[in-house]
């Protein structure tokens, strides 16, 4: 395993079910596989019972990225962008540097009803 020390951390919190398309397009069209999704609940701040103190609480997806340090700023762009970051309750992105990670590979298979030998 290959120890890498110029990586970024990009979390994305976005409403339920807009995470996993993101996490596929990211994939499909800049090839990161290292990325995770959870959930978690929460409340907004400009929700109908906000002003009382009393939040509605909500399911979010949370997407979490690594990428390298070089890569951070376009593939910030396309989680905004892809995952509705810029519309009115579209979630929150933030970007963090990392002290170090683990370079993630995935091994490499033979494709589906193939056998290697």
């Amino acid at each position: 395993m290959r120890t890498v020390t110029s990586e970024k951390l990009i979390t994305c919190i976005m409403p339920h079910g807009r995470a996993l398309p993101v996490l596929e397009a990211l994939r499909e069209q800049l090839g990161i596989l290292a990325t995770n999704i959870h959930h978690a609940r929460g409340t907004g701040r400009m929700t109908p019972l906000a002003w009382r103190g009393v939040g509605e609480a909500a399911e979010k997806d949370v997407m979490s990225v690594i990428v390298a340090a070089s890569r951070a700023e376009e593939v910030f762009g396309f989680i905004y962008e892809h995952g509705g970051i810029n519309r009115p309750h579209g979630g929150i992105l933030y970007q963090q540097p990392l002290g170090k990670s683990t370079e993630f590979l995935l091994p490499d298979l033979p494709a589906e009803g193939t056998s290697k030998g």
